[in-house]
C-alpha cells in the first residue's frame, strides 16, 4: 500500500488514517518496523511533530509499539486492538480485512442488549426502571418518523444499559453506537415494533428478567434489510 503526501486538512489525521489502514490491510505484516519519523515526514511531506501524532494515536489503537530511540514496530491487530479500531474506521474504505465486520457488530450489539435488558429487571433500581418507561414513551410518540424513532430507540437502549449497572456493557454500547452498528433504514422493520418494545419495557418496570431477555432477543435479531438492494441479512 503506497502512503502519498497528505491533502490540506489536520495534517496528523491524514498520516494516522493512511498509516492505520496499511497497518490493517497488511501492507505491514506483524512485527515489521515502520520508517523512521524522518523517512515518514519526509514521504508524506509534513513535520515530525504530525508524524508523532500520528503514531501515538496509532499506539493508542494497539497497532503499533513505539521505542524511544528504536523501531516503531507493528502489532498484530487481532491480538492488541480493541473497538476503538472499530470507531476509527468510518471512511476508510473498508481496509479492515474482515467480510463480515456488520455482522460480526451485530451479533455483539444482541448478546449486549440481551443480557443488559435481563440485568436491567432483575437489579435495576426503581428509577432506571421509570428512565426505561419515561424513554419507551417517547420513542413511541415518534412513530412513523425513523430517523426520530432511531435516536430515540438509542436513548432507550442507553437507560436499559444504565440500569444493568454492567459498566463494560455500558462502554461496549457507547462503542457500537459511535461505529454505527447498522444504519436506521436497515433496520425499519425493529424500530416500528412499537408494541414489542413496550413490552420490553414493561417487562423490565415488572422486574421479569427471562421476559426481559426474550423479548430484547427478539427485537435484536430480527432481518435487517438493506432497502438500496432489497437484500436480508438474518441475525438470528
Amino acid at each position: 500500500m503506497a502512503l502519498v503526501p497528505v491533502p490540506r486538512g489536520p495534517i496528523s489525521d491524514h498520516v494516522f488514517a493512511q498509516l492505520r489502514d496499511a497497518i490493517v490491510s497488511g501492507g505491514y505484516r506483524p512485527d515489521d518496523a515502520l520508517p523512521s519519523e524522518r523517512d515518514l515526514a519526509a514521504t508524506f511531506e509534513v513535520n515530525r511533530h504530525a508524524v508523532r501524532e500520528a503514531l501515538r494515536r496509532l499506539q493508542q489503537l494497539g497497532l503499533v509499539r513505539v521505542s524511544q530511540g528504536g523501531a516503531t514496530r507493528v502489532l498484530d491487530w487481532r491480538e492488541h486492538a480493541g473497538l476503538d479500531l472499530i470507531l476509527s474506521l468510518p471512511g476508510s474504505g473498508g481496509a479492515l480485512p474482515v467480510g463480515t465486520l456488520g455482522r460480526d457488530l451485530l451479533e455483539m450489539r444482541a448478546c449486549v442488549g440481551v443480557d443488559a435488558a435481563r440485568l436491567c429487571a432483575e437489579r435495576g433500581t426503581a428509577r432506571a426502571r421509570a428512565a426505561v418507561r419515561d424513554a419507551v414513551d417517547g420513542y413511541a410518540d415518534l412513530a412513523p418518523d425513523l430517523p426520530g424513532m432511531a435516536m430515540a430507540n438509542t436513548t432507550l437502549w442507553r437507560r436499559i444499559v444504565e440500569g444493568s449497572g454492567n459498566t463494560a456493557y455500558l462502554l461496549a454500547f457507547n462503542s457500537l453506537v459511535g461505529a454505527g452498528a447498522v444504519p436506521p433504514q436497515w433496520r425499519a422493520a425493529e424500530l416500528l415494533d412499537v408494541a414489542r418494545h413496550r413490552r420490553l419495557a414493561a417487562s423490565i418496570v415488572a422486574g421479569q428478567g427471562r421476559s426481559a431477555a426474550r423479548l430484547a432477543r427478539e427485537l435484536l435479531t430480527a432481518p435487517v434489510a438493506d432497502p438500496a438492494t432489497s437484500r436480508q441479512v438474518s441475525r438470528a
